[in-house]
């Protein structure tokens, strides 16, 4: 199976995630297929949606943490002021 989930990167205690594409018996920072995006816990969420989209229309399910980031990121778009 195909998952969409977070590769931990940078130093001791100053992290930084890629959102990964990759079967989901790899280690979490092994191989992967596809980088789509990165997550900076001190900044904002970056994530190419149209890749996003096309995985999970192919059968990739994202991980716990990821639907979470996204439920959040969409959150704070809709509560975003429009100009």
């Amino acid at each position: 199976m195909v998952q969409i989930r977070l590769a931990r990167h940078g130093t001791k205690k100053t992290p930084f995630y890629r959102i990964v594409v990759a079967e989901h018996r790899r280690p979490r920072d092994g191989r992967f297929i596809e980088n789509i995006g990165t997550f900076d816990p001190a900044g904002p969420l970056a994530i190419d949606m149209a890749r996003f989209e096309h995985w999970t229309k192919h059968g990739a399910k994202a991980s716990h943490t990821l639907d979470r980031l996204l439920k959040q990121k969409a959150r704070e778009a809709a509560a975003a002021p429009k100009s």
